[in-house]
């Protein structure tokens, strides 16, 4: 960001000087960002889904143990994480990498998705039904947790090429830093994680 979006990445110096901002870099190179870096990770380029799916990962299971840690009324009140899925609806986790209704095409691997199963419980208003205490196995929390059961540290560092005691550095870091009421974090990236075959889905896994 610092190379690609100087103007953007003065405001993040800016919030470092005045404000004692952490900035956490994450980057094949040691870049001009990596230089102002309290935290920097080097990953193997491409890797970007394995390791955002680790952080994930970590958050899902700090968060069940550490929910003080984290605004849980936010995620509650105005996330869909209580949201009840369809029982039908299952993980790419659960089926081998495809989610529920994959159906292939001439090529096994690539094909539509027949979305059918993609639904929310609901009453008989529409409404889609929820689960505030996060618990039930169909509600949205959980199928988050199941889908990335799989990113654990040993896995994730293993595919990024990252030091596993920075990679867990850095979790704990951003989760504690952004995860409390009142406290946010922001994502910064440039070209290196959208100029991918696989771009989109980068940025959905940040998202």
């Amino acid at each position: 960001a610092a190379e690609n979006h100087p103007i953007s990445f003065r405001w993040v110096t800016k919030a470092i000087e005045e404000n004692g901002a952490t900035l956490i870099s994450i980057d094949p190179r040691f870049t001009r960002s990596s230089s102002k870096a309290d935290i920097y990770a080097r990953m193997r380029s491409g890797t970007d889904i394995a390791f955002f799916g680790g952080m994930i990962k970590w958050v899902l299971d700090d968060m069940e143990g550490h929910p003080e840690h984290y605004n849980m009324t936010y995620l509650v009140e105005y996330t869909n994480a209580p949201f009840l899925m369809a029982p039908e609806f299952k993980t790419a986790a659960e089926l081998d990498g495809k989610f529920s209704g994959f159906v292939p095409g001439d090529n096994p691997n690539f094909g539509k998705y027949d979305k059918s199963t993609w639904k929310w419980q609901t009453d008989e208003k529409g409404i889609p039904l929820k689960d505030q205490t996060l618990r039930d196995p169909n509600c949205v929390f959980q199928l988050l947790k199941k889908q990335y059961e799989r990113y654990d540290a040993d896995t994730v560092c293993n595919i990024t090429g990252t030091d596993k005691e920075t990679f867990l550095r850095i979790c704990e870091t951003y989760a504690r830093l952004t995860g409390p009421v009142g406290k946010s974090g922001t994502i910064m990236y440039a070209m290196g994680t959208t100029q991918h075959t696989h771009g989109t889905q980068n940025i959905r896994a940040y998202a």
